[in-house]
């Protein structure tokens, strides 16, 4: 249970907010690379509760300024890309991608006026299929040395999706482990592929699919460690007198979390608003052996979700798809096979913004709560000057942050703290790519 002011505090991301101030001194997704299509890569996009306009170059470079001219105010997403920016269609004043004017043509050819306009503008970068932009002041940090932006683009595979709640639901149900035993349960087995199938996909050693095994083990231990990027979180399911299910998620600070997905995949997710009352997820899934399959994973994920607005076709609107037979006889929601819609019923249900005055957090909430915990205390260090966690602030804190690590095996009751950490060893030692250095 938090009190109303705290609730309001770390779910408000607007201008001029604490916990918007936070957010933006970190690197955020602003659009997937394919939002920018060759004929004209040019796309509104509204982040953090600001409306923008985010471009491409002829020279490959991207531009993210204000959506509304700084002359009349028309709408920048209808501008002319040429001459290295945009141009406004109203009156022809072009804008570089730094919010420099760098023509006004009705102005007098001697006029100097244009060099008094500075537009919003954000530096952008982009990282294995994803466009971020840091919208903080000073220079952008720089990238971490996440797994999911060392990744070559050959071994990832990026997504985005809408979700009309706040941002802060959709990352603590991310990093609630206790809720895939009931909410992702499978009555029986459905050959179709969809997005999440690894849950119907038998774990090694059991002759149980992650979804069975799981759903009868459904009271976890589990643990919550503080580390450089946020949260390393553990769930452990006593299987047998021999036997434990050790699941390894994490949050990464400030509003993603890390999660494996199969044996060989794991997949970052960010949740970004777009203001308070809605956000987009980003997703780079990435696997340690094998190329993903961009074409297979793309076509499951469109044919979920409308364009250009990404939004689930089972949504609010048709009460997620909800079918009363299916939940009787295949699928625990009865809101289909995708896993993805599961969660965007559970976090979308609590309506636009989850008040937690009226919440009850148990013990197998630890996550949820360490999560508020950190982000409050870093809203507080962000507004005083003081690093907060995810934060790199040079090439030395750069590399520190690694991985996080995630993981999702079987192991024997003793020096299970051991096994999991030689697995992922070997898994970097089998992968063509990725590092074999592993910090706690």
């Amino acid at each position: 249970m938090l009190s109303k002011e705290d609730n309001d505090l770390i779910t408000q991301t607007g201008q001029g907010t604490p916990c918007g101030g936070l957010m933006r001194a970190y690197w955020q997704p602003a659009a997937l690379v394919s939002e920018l299509p060759d004929e004209r890569p040019v796309v509104p996009v509204r982040l953090l509760g600001e409306d923008l306009v985010l471009f491409r170059n002829e020279d490959g470079s991207y531009g993210l300024i204000g959506r509304w001219c700084a002359h009349r105010g028309v709408d920048l997403a209808f501008a002319r890309l040429e001459n290295g920016g945009l141009r406004c269609l109203y009156h022809g004043w072009l804008y570089g991608k730094d919010g420099s004017c760098l023509e006004q043509p009705a102005e007098p050819a001697h006029s100097r006026f244009h060099e008094k306009i500075k537009h919003v503008s954000y530096p952008c970068e982009e990282r294995n299929g994803i466009i971020f932009a840091y919208m903080g002041g000073g220079d952008p940090p720089p990238f971490p040395d996440y797994d999911c932006f060392t990744a070559p683009d050959a071994y990832t595979f990026a997504f985005k999706g809408l979700w009309e709640c706040n941002w802060l639901q959709g990352v603590e149900g991310g990093i609630d482990p206790s809720h895939v035993s009931f909410l992702h349960r499978f009555l029986k087995e459905d050959p179709r592929e969809v997005y999440g199938q690894q849950f119907r996909e038998e774990v090694a050693g059991t002759g149980k699919t992650l979804s069975t095994l799981v759903g009868e083990n459904y009271r976890p231990d589990i643990e919550v460690e503080n580390t450089d990027y946020g949260l390393r979180v553990f769930a452990i399911r006593e299987l047998t007198e021999e036997l434990r299910h050790v699941r390894i998620t994490n949050l990464m600070f400030p509003n993603a979390f890390v999660v494996p997905f199969g044996n060989t995949k794991v997949f970052t997710q960010w949740h970004v608003p777009i203001d308070d009352h809605n956000h987009f997820w980003y997703m780079i899934l990435y696997d340690f052996e094998e190329p993903t399959d961009k074409e297979t994973l793309l076509r499951q994920r469109l044919e979920a979700v409308t364009l250009p607005d990404y939004r689930s076709i089972r949504n609010r609107s048709n009460n997620w798809g909800f079918d009363a037979r299916e939940q009787a006889e295949l699928t625990y929601t009865g809101m289909g096979l995708d896993i993805n819609v599961h969660d965007q019923w559970a976090v979308e249900s609590m309506g636009p913004i989850q008040d937690r005055t009226k919440e009850r957090l148990g013990v197998s909430d630890r996550a949820i709560t360490a999560n508020r915990r950190m982000l409050l205390r870093a809203i507080a260090d962000h507004q005083a000057g003081k690093r907060t966690p995810g934060m790199a602030t040079d090439e030395t804190s750069k590399r520190a942050l690694t991985g996080p690590l995630a993981v999702d095996l079987v192991t024997p009751h003793e020096g299970w703290q051991e096994l999991w950490r030689q697995y992922e060893a070997e898994r970097r030692d089998r992968s063509p790519w990725a590092s074999a250095t592993m910090r706690a």
